[in-house]
């Protein structure tokens, strides 16, 4: 039998009491969370950029597909950094070059009919303070890059193309689906992905943990690192090595009418980690992992770091595949509180879940004040909810010591059509269980399952059905 704890209705008035006015702190709790989500949008600033333009054709760009580029890029924003600001401009065309790097008060607009097409050749990546699977080093750098800087932007109808295949940067993974080819090198060697989780472990410095040529961690699309105000606005991104959109330790973050297509291994469309006041919007997800999965560092890493990603808004937006349509972790080490999911559709045979939560006894971390409404779910694979507090535990228990916290997680008004394995799906520790848990107005359909909860505390069902049948608390 399953093993979970569930409150239970019984006819005294003591019981319906306390049941009512739990329902009403809930309720009440919940609407006081949702007010929070309005202060957060207004405290967000957005970019402001002085009327200057700067056309990268001026500093002998061709826009042939061919012809390199990067010192055309590396001129326009140097004059225009230089000159406080503007807009660095990439007129219509196709336009080849190496790695770009971002400076303050810069606008990089991509005009539709433009698409700027990326170097796949190692060699032209120099080594920058960057980020692989939640853990800090020196590594290749991202496509496009800012560190330490403020007010910047990438806007735009154009392309950013990273041309990433199974014959270049994505076989760096590991699996033949991918490209790699047995003995060849991979991440998953002992001296690459392995070794920098040690590094980690050890407390080893940053700027001592190098990698690059011969360590097979591929770069970041677009990574925002230590930034404060940032726009991404109205872009199409395809082809990433590896995730998409990455805001590490960043503030003050929007990504609006953005379009990430993109299928390779661990092309998460958005992470955002470490990060405060980040506003999703508008924006359309078709990826080979993750669709968002907001994350706050690996391990000992993340403690290391010590900061939460907080006060994450995500709206208006469209899930098509990947492994989760909102996702939290697992990078998850310094905790994730408050975010808001609403009025966001998600649907495709190949999503795996549309909203997740995953961390283990290694990760740790506190994620709690989850807030979710007015979702429409098509098809989903496994579960329309997963809370897993095992994730990659495959077999027996986890000897890490770092027991994880999920708690208060709220979700109202959702339509699911075809709920796939299970309605929801949840995993906590006997000694940690989930707790807190609400669903109001929620109706799940074509479930195989209706629900597997083990150790779960306080899971309210309010007007809720799966199957047809009204779940009782």
């Amino acid at each position: 039998m399953t093993s979970f704890n569930i409150i239970l209705i019984r006819h005294s008035k003591s019981t319906l009491l306390m049941l009512f006015f739990m329902f009403v702190t809930i309720s009440y709790s919940q609407n006081k969370d949702w007010d929070q989500k309005e202060s957060i949008l207004k405290g967000i600033t957005v970019p402001t950029f002085k009327n200057a333009t700067y056309t990268i054709l001026n500093y002998g760009a061709v826009g042939d597909g061919v012809q390199d580029n990067t010192n055309a890029f590396k001129a326009a924003i140097k004059a225009c950094s230089k000159n406080g600001g503007g807009t660095v401009l990439v007129p219509k065309g196709k336009f080849y070059t190496t790695p770009i790097h971002l400076e303050d008060n810069i606008n990089l607009h991509i005009s539709e009919g433009a698409e700027i097409i990326f170097s796949t050749n190692p060699e032209d990546f120099p080594i920058v303070h960057t980020s692989f699977e939640g853990t800090e080093l020196m590594n290749y750098s991202p496509l496009i890059y800012a560190y330490g800087k403020k007010n910047i932007a990438i806007t735009g109808k154009g392309v950013l193309n990273g041309q990433a295949s199974k014959s270049n940067w994505w076989g760096w993974c590991g699996k033949e689906t991918y490209g790699w080819t047995k003995g060849t090198p991979s991440q998953n060697d002992k001296t690459n992905r392995f070794r920098l989780v040690a590094l980690a472990e050890q407390n080893i410095p940053v700027k001592e943990r190098i990698f690059g040529k011969g360590g097979y961690l591929r770069p970041n699309f677009i990574q925002f690192f230590e930034c404060n105000t940032a726009l991404i606005e109205g872009i199409t991104i395809i082809n990433a090595p590896f995730w998409v959109l990455h805001p590490i330790k960043s503030q003050n973050v929007i990504i609006d009418g953005v379009t990430i297509d993109s299928h390779g291994p661990n092309n998460d469309g958005c992470d955002p980690e470490y990060s405060k006041n980040v506003w999703i919007k508008n924006s359309t997800f078709n990826t080979g992992d993750d669709c968002i999965a907001i994350k706050s560092g690996r391990d000992a890493d993340g403690r290391r770091v010590a900061l939460a990603s907080e006060n994450i808004v995500i709206e208006n937006c469209k899930m098509i595949d990947g492994h989760g349509g909102v996702v939290i972790g697992s990078e998850i080490s310094g905790g994730v509180h408050h975010v808001f999911v609403e009025n966001c559709e998600m649907n495709s045979p190949n999503l795996d879940r549309a909203i997740r939560i995953k961390t283990n006894t290694d990760r740790g971390g506190i994620t709690e004040n989850i807030f979710v409404r007015n979702l429409k779910v098509g098809q989903v694979k496994e579960a329309f909810l997963k809370l897993n507090m095992k994730y990659s535990i495959y077999e027996g228990d986890q000897s890490g010591k770092y027991m994880p916290t999920i708690r208060n997680v709220f979700i109202e008004n959702v339509t699911v059509e075809n709920g796939g394995k299970f309605g929801i799906l949840a995993d906590g520790y006997e000694a940690s269980p989930i707790q807190n848990i609400s669903l109001t107005n929620v109706t799940i359909d074509h479930a195989q399952q209706n629900y597997s909860l083990k150790n779960v505390k306080n899971i309210i069902f309010t007007n809720t059905t799966i199957n047809g049948v009204q779940i009782k608390n």
